[in-house]
């Protein structure tokens, strides 16, 4: 059985896990040590469950804990050259990754990991270099994508691919643009290296779904510029426009501070 909870999705902190009853695999530690813990045991699991984590990118909210959780427990971290190069200098994450368990991936070349075959692909974005994840287990594929500028065409054929969808809708334009950030941020935030919005997460799940997709989550999202509500209404009217609805895969906002979950993943 392939399990997955999200532990918080949002500027406040990122991570995910996938697990099953022997391997247990996080994508990004962006939350807090002592937080992730109590989540953890809420859900009868604790930092043992965990055997690899993969990191997308090295800005803060998606790094702070991935130095304490590999020293503490001995954990080996997946990520590209720069993203590993971006850890270490990172002020927020106080305890850096030990060499021995920084593991360089390239963007496009497989890796396995136990049960879990892995597909790292190229997410545009201004961190020091961003990848999204595609994770297969056995016959079910579970594809992550966040923090993401625009949608390329790899991205596309990868959201094809996915029987579960983990992808970013992070602001509302109007809301953007109309908000309270300065100038050069918002410039920064709808540039083509910024974060996707709820009209352009929609189209790209519209125009690339397949029968085999089961369920879309929302990640990511603006506290100032964005709302729960207001995301999932965006995407789900995109969708029905192209006769796109409940009954062929489930929609879900996740929750910015705290889990949602768990999920059990089936194929077929």
């Amino acid at each position: 059985m392939l399990n997955f909870i999200s532990f918080g999705s949002g500027s406040s902190g990122n991570c995910y896990l996938l697990y099953t009853e022997q391997e247990g695999l996080l994508i990004d530690a962006g939350v807090g040590v002592r937080i992730l813990k109590k989540q953890m045991r809420d859900f009868g699991l604790n930092l043992s469950s965990i055997h690899h984590i993969l990191v997308t990118h090295d800005h803060a909210d998606h790094i702070k804990s991935v130095g304490n959780i590999s020293a503490d427990l001995g954990i080996p971290v997946y990520a590209t050259e720069k993203v590993h190069a971006g850890i270490q200098v990172n002020y927020s994450v106080r305890k850096k990754v030990p060499q021995a368990n920084a593991k360089v991936i390239q963007a496009s070349e497989s890796f396995v990991l136990g049960d879990f075959k892995i597909i790292p692909f190229t997410v545009p974005h201004d961190s020091s270099d961003n990848v999204g994840y595609q994770i297969t287990y056995h016959d079910i594929v579970f594809c992550i994508m966040t923090d993401i500028g625009q949608v390329t065409d790899e991205m596309k054929s990868f959201i094809s691919s996915a029987d579960y969808l983990i992808i970013e809708a992070n602001h509302d334009t109007e809301m953007l643009k109309t908000g309270p950030y300065p100038q050069y941020l918002k410039n920064r935030i709808s540039s083509g290296h910024g974060h996707l919005s709820n009209t352009a997460c929609g189209e790209a799940i519209a125009e690339n779904a397949t029968p085999r997709l089961k369920h879309v989550w929302l990640c990511h999202l603006s506290e100032e510029n964005n709302h729960p509500i207001l995301a999932y209404k965006t995407v789900e009217q995109i969708l029905a426009s192209y006769g796109i609805g409940p009954a062929d895969f489930a929609l879900e906002v996740l929750k910015r501070k705290l889990p949602s979950g768990p999920y059990e993943l089936h194929k077929g």
